[in-house]
C-alpha cells in the first residue's frame, strides 16, 4: 500500500551567477592579470605572473566548487507514516532523517525575528533542514512543514 504523500518538496541553494556570467568574469580576470603580468614582466619581475596565474587558477576552484555544491538538492518528504530528508545530485541520494510522522517535532530557532534554524527532531536526535533557505523562507518553510506533518497525523 503506498504512504499518503502530504509534502514533497525540493530545496534547491540559489546561486546568483550563471554559467555565462562565470565565463565574462573569468574573461576580465584573465585580461587584467595578463595585463598586471605584462608590467611586471617589463619591469623585471618575472615571478609575479607565477603567482597571478596562481591566483586565476584558485578562482576557478572556487568556482567550480560552488556549482558543484549548487547541484545538490534537499527533499523532503512528509507521508502519513513518515518523514524523509534526502540528499541528492544527479549522480547518488543518500536518506539523512528519517521518523515517523505521529512522533517528529519541527523546531525553528530564531533570533531578531529571523529563522535562524530548522531542525526536525525525534527522541533527542535532530537533523537540520532548509538550510539553503534565506531566514523569510525557511520561516515560511517550517509552517508548511508543520501543517504537513499536522495533516498527516491527522489523516
Amino acid at each position: 500500500m503506498d504512504d499518503l504523500v502530504f509534502m514533497d518538496a525540493e530545496i534547491r541553494p540559489n546561486r546568483s551567477l550563471s554559467q555565462r556570467g562565470f565565463m565574462v568574469l573569468i574573461t576580465v580576470v584573465t585580461v587584467l592579470n595578463c595585463a598586471s603580468a605584462a608590467v611586471f614582466i617589463s619591469m623585471g619581475a618575472y615571478f609575479v605572473p607565477m603567482f597571478l596565474g596562481l591566483d586565476l587558477i584558485a578562482i576557478v576552484v572556487a568556482f567550480l566548487a560552488s556549482f558543484a555544491a549548487a547541484k545538490q538538492i534537499e527533499r523532503v518528504l512528509v507521508t502519513d507514516r513518515r518523514v524523509q530528508v534526502f540528499r541528492e545530485t544527479p549522480n547518488w541520494r543518500k536518506l539523512m532523517w528519517e521518523s515517523p510522522t505521529a512522533f517528529t517535532r519541527v523546531t525553528l530557532l530564531t533570533e531578531d525575528d529571523h529563522a535562524v534554524d530548522l531542525r526536525l527532531a525525534l527522541s533527542g536526535k535532530e537533523a537540520q533542514v532548509a538550510a539553503a533557505l534565506s531566514p523569510s523562507e525557511r520561516a515560511e518553510f517550517a509552517r508548511a512543514l508543520e501543517d504537513a506533518i499536522y495533516k498527516a497525523r491527522r489523516g
